[in-house]
């Protein structure tokens, strides 16, 4: 029972850890990661991908805080 109750705890860290206050931000970098694989499979060059997609979310989720 202990077990159990310490990997629900570890879990549920895990997830607010990385999905955090906002979850679109988490979306969006996997969104990144998953099409920067796509390229790299494809052979094009993928190093611009996942800046512009942390920077597109974060500014998204700065303008909506700040409409709070």
């Amino acid at each position: 029972m202990i077990v159990l109750r310490w990997l629900r705890a570890f879990a549920e860290f895990w997830i607010d850890f990385v999905v955090g206050d906002d979850w679109t931000v988490a979306a969006a970098v996997l969104v990144g990661l998953l099409g920067s694989w796509g390229l790299v499979e494809a052979g094009l060059p993928a190093w611009w991908l996942l800046p512009v997609a942390a920077l597109g979310s974060t500014a998204v989720s700065l303008r909506r805080a700040a409409r709070r």
